[in-house]
């Protein structure tokens, strides 16, 4: 078979997906979470870490992690719980089950939402009031601004009430632990930027114009030894209004400079989260008097390896972008009730979809075969198939979209739309012997390219909807069509010019 450059586009495209999905064959469960000020915390473990033995026998899959521990703990004194991970063994003694949660080490990088792999959900009211229709918009689109600041996840946040009437928040995220929840949702994030007792601004579009997330103005620049563990230091700029620079400069005017740094005014920058000082800036002394709008963050996080210190810095760093960007919650929030949503479909869907995949995959080549009477074509079909499927789970383990059932059944749409494409080019080059069979596959082409701008128009509203379902079945529809018109069929065109040729 003659390899056109489409036909090699194909190859790279699915060479490049197959290292996008990374499959990983790696034994063991993943610790997810550390309770703080616990015995596993206080003894080494961390999130992260990859669990491969306890008391010295092998844990494969979270079923062995619970059947082991649950055969020693809970018990009435403290025994010897030695947990082996990756990179060091952990001693433990507890009476309890230790405080971590776990789950299997993810096979690939395609992520999976609520109704697939479960996550936690959370009722949520605000303290000492109770929240009119109004006010629980403004917290929930505050609180969605929130979540959804670092990419696509699978976050359902919705207004309900309970039989008096009385106005709840309920969010629900998928692969996320319960105690990951609270600490997302748990504290009202009020951001405020004071030197002496005046703020000088606060979190929230009012004062903050810009904050940088990416490139050399946001970053963890330095890690170095500290005490018995690591620091690492962290800086992202911002861009202050007009109004927050001229009361920076109302106050720095009023500063005099620092006796023992005469490079600096002498009150620093003090940045309290939730009322809790997390960092004090110096203030350089050509600042005063200055309506700067231009001001550098920065802050640090400490570990007992540089790994974990890093990782602590990034994500205290993250938190403080997401505070300055969305503002303070309206409210105080008070969590009414926390808990695990279990997977609603979970490995049973999956296996069955496998099953009704490989049994309509079977229809269709029968059929094919049965029509055209050459296998060559209906491997074709099959393998194109395939293809589309791959590459659309590729995309959207890139752009980490969480794949729900109405996702998967975008990718089955996707599917179907490639399959019937596929038997028009087929038909169109088998046909019409007074035209070439390069003008017959112009033609099909022609065809198909049209049907593709009709789908599009039809699931671009969809997704601009974007209400639950809606969204997800749009997404991969239109990821899985754009990769047909744009890769697989071109590609199975040359394919079908070879096989008809011979």
């Amino acid at each position: 078979m003659k390899f056109s450059w489409r036909i090699w586009l194909l190859v790279i495209v699915l060479s490049l997906s197959l290292l996008v999905l990374a499959p990983n064959f790696e034994k063991g469960v993943l610790i997810k979470s550390v309770e703080q000020n616990s015995t596993a915390s206080e003894s080494g473990l961390t999130a992260g870490e990859i669990i491969t033995s306890i008391n010295g026998e092998k844990v494969e899959t979270i079923e062995d992690y619970t059947r082991l521990v649950s055969s020693i703990l809970p018990s009435e004194n403290p025994v010897k719980l030695l947990i082996g991970t990756k990179t060091q063994e952990t001693l433990l003694f507890t009476n309890s089950t230790p405080e971590i949660t776990v789950s299997n080490l993810p096979k690939t990088k395609i992520k999976t939402g609520l109704d697939l792999s479960g996550g936690a959900r959370a009722l949520v009211d605000a303290e000492e009031k109770e929240l009119t229709t109004s006010e629980l918009n403004d917290l929930i689109a505050v609180t969605s601004e929130r979540l959804n600041v670092y990419g696509l996840k699978d976050v359902q946040i919705k207004p309900v009430s309970d039989l008096s009437g009385k106005n709840y928040m309920l969010v629900e995220i998928a692969g996320s632990t319960p105690k990951e929840l609270e600490s997302l949702i748990g504290q009202q994030g009020k951001f405020e930027a004071k030197i002496g007792n005046e703020t000088v601004f606060e979190g929230g579009n009012r004062d903050i114009t810009y904050v940088a997330r990416t490139g050399q103005e946001s970053g963890i620049y330095s890690c170095t030894p500290y005490q018995d563990g690591e620091v690492c230091n962290f800086r992202f700029a911002i861009s202050l209004s007009e109004e927050a620079a001229q009361k920076h400069a109302k106050i720095t005017s009023e500063l005099g400079t620092d006796p023992e740094n005469p490079q600096y005014l002498d009150k620093k920058l003090d940045l309290y989260l939730d009322d809790r000082l997390v960092d004090s800036l110096y203030i350089g002394k050509d600042l005063k008097g200055s309506s700067t709008t231009q001001i550098s963050i920065s802050g640090s996080g400490t570990g007992a390896t540089r790994e974990e210190a890093y990782k602590t810095a990034e994500a205290d760093m993250k938190q403080l972008q997401t505070v300055l960007i969305s503002g303070s919650l309206p409210f105080k929030l008070k969590i009414e009730k926390l808990d695990t949503i279990s997977p609603v479909l979970g490995k049973e869907f999956t296996k069955n979809m496998i099953i009704i995949a490989l049994t309509v995959f079977l229809i269709i080549s029968v059929v094919l075969f049965i029509k055209y009477r050459r296998i060559k074509l209906t491997l074709a079909v099959i393998l194109t198939m395939f293809s589309e499927a791959f590459i659309t789970l590729a995309i959207a383990a890139l752009i980490r979209w969480n794949l729900d059932a109405p996702s998967i059944a975008g990718i089955i749409a996707g599917i179907g739309t490639g399959v019937n494409d596929q038997i028009v080019i087929i038909d169109e080059a088998v046909s019409n012997e007074f035209q070439s069979i390069k003008q017959r596959i112009k033609n099909a082409l022609f065809i198909i390219i049209g049907a593709f701008f009709t789908i599009i128009a039809a699931m671009l509203p969809l997704f601009w909807a974007g209400a639950g379902m809606l969204k997800g079945f749009a997404l991969t529809t239109i990821i899985g069509v754009s990769v047909g018109i744009l890769i697989t069929r071109p590609a199975f065109s040359d394919i079908v010019k070879n096989i008809i040729k011979e």
